[in-house]
């Protein structure tokens, strides 16, 4: 059986409390992710829409919001099928600035769902490095 979690983690030179406005906040979140209508909030469900329409990307719920340190929400896409996983950040002190980890978990297993394993993947990939770029020309 095999382990589907994706883990990444980066440091950047930003304080926890601005990697948090751009985990939480539409402004910056649609700067590196997908914009929702509304913050993020603890028990509120939640939909992240496409920057170039109005096509509904990805839909959740917050679990947890330890403001600046760990947000937890559920994370579905339509190649999913009604399945949820679960997505953690949590942020960490590394001074001068903060270690930014996510730990993507409970993804659909089987070969016929590893293409969308690997897009989440290269995925994640891109829109980390989408926020370490934005999080740089805000602290430049």
């Amino acid at each position: 059986m095999t382990d589907n979690t994706l883990r990444k983690s980066i440091y950047v030179k930003a304080s926890r409390a601005q990697v948090w406005d751009f985990l939480t906040q539409p402004a910056q979140m649609k700067t590196w992710f997908h914009a929702p209508k509304a913050p993020l909030a603890l028990g509120e469900h939640f939909e992240l829409f496409s920057t170039d329409s109005d096509e509904k990307l990805i839909w959740g719920r917050v679990r947890d919001f330890s403001e600046a340190e760990r947000l937890e929400h559920t994370f579905s896409v339509p190649d999913m099928d009604g399945e949820k996983s679960k997505v953690i950040w949590t942020l960490k002190d590394a001074e001068p600035g903060t270690r930014v980890s996510l730990v993507h978990s409970g993804l659909p297993r089987g070969a016929q769902k590893f293409d969308l394993l690997l897009a989440l993947d290269k995925g994640w990939d891109a829109h980390i490095a989408d926020l370490r770029t934005q999080l740089i020309a805000l602290t430049d």
